[in-house]
């Protein structure tokens, strides 16, 4: 017993300065030669095997070694439990072991969540992708049907006589009927004060009531117009009793002459003087449609 114990110390003595110059490069960052320190010491000093085996453990799972291996470090600690049962780094070696498992399962765990993870971000943008190309299809497929219902309106409208107009003023529709069948609505502009019936002459109102087309003016400084036979027997009444014009020149005409280019932005405010308002194009296809005599109600 005296004999091993001190063959230990004299190994415990001579390995001393090179476990210290093996900490020195743990402390320094410098793994691998750290390594190479303890594996010396492991093979010149057997007694001093479990200690070497230990520190050995501890680097190659360390967070901050670049070239960490869980699996090198079990062997480590588990060689120790084995080759050195009464070792006084046994107990820490087993916590160790039962750390690692853990780490590694918990990384396994983590790695196989990732993939799935990057397996379902792929699957979506994919999913995206397909959605975007579908979205594309059907807005192409959209405008080739708008394009194919407006040619289909403008040869019907080719061929249609409207036998009465219905001009509602709130929702700012002009509405073409024959038979009454739709042929075609037009989004229109009012006079510049909209509510209530046209009272007096100047009051920028539009009139209500029923009327007809009773003539046409091609060279109105406002492309064509439709001119309407208001006042009727009801308005002349009403501004009679109010002492007032009731005045007169209501029709439905397209855009002042050269602001054609201004198109379907007319209809974002109510501009005219109590006339109803339609586009250059819109204008031609309805004086086309509409003959004189044709009815024409205006409601509110």
């Amino acid at each position: 017993m005296l004999i091993c114990g001190c063959s230990h110390f004299s190994e415990e003595y001579k390995a001393r300065p090179t476990f210290a110059e093996a900490n020195k490069l743990f402390s320094q960052g410098s793994y691998p030669t750290a390594l190479g320190k303890y594996k010396q010491i492991k093979e010149q000093y057997p007694a001093m095997g479990d200690r070497a085996l230990f520190e050995m453990g501890i680097i190659h799972g360390h967070p901050q070694n670049a070239q960490k291996d869980y699996a090198k470090a079990l062997e480590c600690f588990q060689q120790l439990v084995r080759d050195y049962p009464g070792s006084g780094y046994r107990q820490n070696s087993e916590m160790m072991i039962f750390y690692i498992n853990n780490v590694t399962l918990k990384d396994r765990t983590i790695a196989t969540q990732q993939q799935q993870n990057e397996s379902l971000r792929q699957e979506t943008a994919t999913l995206q992708r397909q959605v975007k190309d579908k979205e594309n299809e059907i807005a192409l497929l959209q405008k080739k049907i708008e394009g194919l219902e407006q040619k289909i309106s403008n040869l019907a409208m080719q061929k249609a006589t409207a036998d009465r107009i219905l001009i509602e003023k709130k929702q700012r529709r002009l509405t073409l009927f024959s038979k009454g069948e739709v042929l075609k609505t037009y989004r229109i502009a009012l006079g510049g004060n909209p509510d209530g019936p046209k009272e007096r002459l100047g009051d920028n109102k539009t009139p209500e009531g029923v009327y007809a087309i009773d003539s046409r003016n091609r060279d109105s400084r406002y492309h064509l117009a439709l001119h309407l036979s208001y006042p009727n027997e009801r308005d002349k009444r009403r501004a009679k009793e109010l002492g007032v014009d009731p005045g007169g020149n209501i029709m439905i005409h397209g855009l002042k002459n050269g602001f054609s280019y201004v198109g379907d932005l007319h209809t974002k405010a109510d501009w005219t003087k109590g006339c109803i308002a339609v586009t250059d194009e819109e204008i031609a296809e309805i004086a086309k449609a509409v003959p004189n005599g044709t009815i024409v109600e205006i409601r509110p």
